[in-house]
């Protein structure tokens, strides 16, 4: 009877999954089932299958969330690929800033340098005339201090809050608004602040760095159609000033009109899909010229006819200050950013002078860039949480369900029947979140499992791997990256184990003063020789004296056997010359043959104890 409860209970909650229901539902389950009195094993069954059914419902609701905010993004670029009227294009940016971010609130206000006063453009879910209608003069508010300083500013408690300055006439709107937690984020152009971007809730929360790099790629938007709005009027004016210039100003038209159909068109590679590649394409094809798309830490992209282009550090950071696009030489320099963070650049080759036009048009092709970039980031985050799921039940729970495992890692495109190596790094002063994502090129699965970071990688030589990444990590991280390997093993079984070898790895590492280097345990010597989990002696031996036992056998010398006699002669050549019957000569001209093989470095303290005992395992081996 009682397993017959159980059973209807694990059927409850599969059908309250499937309906959709609340995490109180799920939990009321099993709270049933120990009000009924049932207990021991079924009792234990039912508040698994709960506590498996509350994580599910997470998952899925961190699914839809993620799935949300990409939907809204996708929907933001079509919104500004397809709308014309500046005051329609800055509702819709502030409405979806509402809906991407969650919040309560979200208004956009501009600044009147002429009058020194700021007023209210446009709110979505405000609810207060008062707030609305709200002007202030310069400086005033939390506004007033990201106006100041053009970087986004985010706050908890708005009242409670003294970084800022408070007035009668902000404060009362913002009271009768009853919002606590306001983010706003700077309208650029080039490096003049024309207005700013909100966010708000009437409830005190924090805002995560993603949502002020999302809210500042929205603003980056609003001040190109607010740039438009601006270029158009200059045109319209200079049509009633100067009609006795209808060449020129058919010119300028023409230019405009070719801008905004280049942004049309590179805004529908975005929609369509596109990637780095087809929008550096895109950008080659209506600047006539070279391009050469970077990543934040220098890396290239993608490239299109651009084979002069060189990246200039220096370039990138006077335009990301400036907001405007730099010429270095023949080559122009765009920062590709989301706010305060750089997310790459753009280098345009075979043009040497830009009209303003097509100025504008390289830097707007750097805001598509950046919206691209993170699109693709947030796609690559999703992924990569799905793929650290699977790792960390690998390392924790392999006996659980191993077939299961085996289908999560098919459905991720990893074989885990197939070898992998396992390698684990750390690092100090840098988040596990940020050395995971700057280690995940180097493995079919990333995640980050006791605070160290686990990749598995389909490379058959861990060690070489292992050094490799924690040289170009340390360098891209600017600090000691470490890293253990062990295997390339098959298997879930085997994978874990590989994996407690490369931590093993890692802390003797570490405990030898080896920060910031990689390898795997027979990179370790006779150290990975006692602490590997399966000891291969003849490896051990060949990785010591392999050069000189290939030079023996190739020559017929007998390096080997003076080696021997060198160290069991206590390092005295005229004692092992005695023991080999050979002139001292002999020897002398035999050691330096043998350094040139082992290195400079074999006669130290620590190769030296590494080669005696590889001999003494040569002896002793069949």
């Amino acid at each position: 009877m009682a397993t017959v409860m159980a059973d209807d209970a694990v059927r409850t909650l599969l059908d309250l999954l499937a309906r959709g229901a609340g995490g109180e539902q799920l939990a009321q389950v099993a709270a049933t089932a120990r009000a009924s009195g049932l207990d021991g094993a079924d009792l234990a069954l039912i508040e698994q299958a709960t506590e498996n059914a509350l994580r599910v419902r997470h998952t899925v609701a961190e699914h839809r969330r993620r799935e949300a905010e990409l939907t809204a993004l996708f929907d933001t670029a079509s919104d500004l690929a397809r709308l014309r009227d500046t005051d329609a294009v800055l509702r819709s940016i502030v409405h979806r800033a509402r809906m991407l971010l969650g919040v309560d609130v979200s208004y956009l206000t501009m600044n009147d340098e002429v009058a020194g006063r700021t007023y209210m453009r446009v709110t979505d879910g405000s609810v207060s005339a008062l707030f609305q209608q709200v002007t202030l003069a310069m400086g005033e508010g939390l506004g007033g201090l990201v106006a100041q300083t053009a970087r986004p500013y985010a706050t908890r408690d708005y009242f409670a809050d003294e970084r800022f300055r408070h007035t009668n006439p902000i404060d009362t709107s913002v009271r009768d608004e009853g919002l606590a937690a306001i983010l706003g984020v700077p309208l650029l152009l080039g490096s003049k602040v024309i207005g700013v971007l909100y966010a708000a809730d009437r409830t005190p929360r924090d805002f995560a760095a993603e949502e002020v790099a999302l809210l500042a790629s929205l603003a980056d938007h609003a001040a190109i159609a607010i740039d438009n709005a601006h270029l158009l009027d200059e045109t319209r004016l200079a049509l009633a000033e100067l009609n006795g210039a209808n060449e020129t100003i058919s010119a300028h038209n023409a230019a405009m009109r070719r801008a905004e159909e280049a942004h049309d068109k590179l805004m529908d590679v975005v929609l369509r899909g596109g990637d780095v590649p087809d929008v550096a394409a895109a950008v080659a094809e209506v600047l006539h010229g070279g391009i050469a798309v970077y990543d934040a830490a220098g890396v290239e992209l993608a490239r299109v006819g651009a084979g002069s282009a060189r990246l200039s550090a220096k370039a990138v950071g006077k335009s990301r200050s400036s907001g405007r696009a730099v010429s270095t030489q023949d080559n122009w320099v765009c920062a590709v950013h989301a706010g305060q963070e750089l997310l790459g650049s753009l280098v345009l080759t075979g043009r040497p002078e830009l009209a303003d036009a097509d100025r504008r048009l390289f830097e707007r092709a750097g805001v598509v860039t950046a919206l691209l970039l993170m699109l693709r980031r947030s796609v690559a985050q999703a992924e990569d949480e799905v793929r650290g799921e699977l790792l960390t039940d690998l390392l924790t729970a392999p006996d659980r369900n191993p077939g299961a495992l085996l289908a999560r890692g098919r459905r991720l495109g990893v074989d885990l029947t197939e070898p992998h190596a396992v390698l684990v790094a750390t690092a100090d002063q840098v988040p596990r979140r940020r050395l995971a994502l700057a280690a995940a090129r180097y493995g079919a699965l990333v995640g980050v499992h006791a605070d160290q970071v686990v990749v598995l990688s389909r490379e058959s030589a861990p060690g070489k791997l292992a050094a490799r990444m924690a040289t170009v990590l340390g360098s891209t991280l600017d600090t000691d990256v470490t890293v253990g390997a062990a295997g390339p093993v098959a298997g879930v079984s085997a994978l874990v184990e590989a994996h407690a070898e490369a931590a093993r790895c890692l802390r003797s590492l570490l405990a030898l003063g080896r920060s910031g280097q990689g390898g795997s345990m027979a990179d370790l010597g006779f150290v990975g020789l006692l602490l590997g989990e399966a000891t291969d002696l003849d490896a051990y031996v060949r990785s010591t004296l392999g050069p000189v036992l290939d030079y023996d056998e190739r020559r017929g010398t007998e390096l080997l056997r003076t080696l021997r006699a060198y160290f069991s002669s206590g390092s005295n050549l005229t004692k092992a010359k005695e023991v080999l019957h050979v002139h001292v000569n002999t020897v002398a001209q035999r050691m330096e043959r043998i350094g040139s093989l082992l290195g400079d470095d074999w006669q130290s303290p620590e190769r030296s104890l590494e080669i005696q005992l590889a001999l003494r395992l040569h002896d002793v081996m069949p």
